[in-house]
């Protein structure tokens, strides 16, 4: 039983020798395809020249970076909501001639325009906002604008 036992180990060992040496010659074949008429100067420049891009990667990409946290900032600043109300503040005269704007950028900084229109007249008033508030009375109207005009 014993001369069975080590039969088989040595069979056991010469197979996997066989498979290693089969993967060795794949290998080999697969290096020598892929050094085909390189020399280890060209790889080297080809390292040098891929170490030289991802450098430029890295830089563009922390300029894009910057870039980007520029924009955000100015686009907070810039007017994102927009609000129109028509009325009439005098029933007795005209239609809906009258109106009040809202402008608002993300900070809810901005401005409130309004015009009341009469047949004699006409005015306009510039309202400046601050944090979604006004250091000036507000109709009806304009803070329905302001209200409608805030960034969601």
């Amino acid at each position: 039983m014993n001369i069975k036992l080590e039969s088989a180990f040595f069979i056991l060992i010469g197979v996997i020798a066989l498979i290693e040496f089969i993967w060795i010659i794949k290998t080999e074949k697969r290096l020598k395809r892929f050094f085909l008429g390189k020399k280890a100067k060209d790889l080297e420049d080809i390292i040098f020249l891929l170490k030289d891009d991802i450098a430029k990667l890295k830089k563009s990409k922390e300029n894009t970076e910057k870039e980007l946290i520029e924009i955000n900032n100015k686009l907070k600043k810039s007017i994102r909501g927009l609000e129109t109300i028509r009325f009439n503040p005098f029933p007795d005269q005209g239609s809906n001639q009258s109106f009040a704007i809202g402008l608002l950028n993300e900070e809810k900084d901005g401005l409130i325009l309004s015009s009341l229109y009469s047949r004699e007249r006409m005015s306009i008033f510039a309202k400046p906002i601050k944090a979604g508030k006004s250091e000036y009375e507000l109709s009806d109207e304009e803070k329905e604008a302001l209200s409608r005009a805030e960034v969601r």
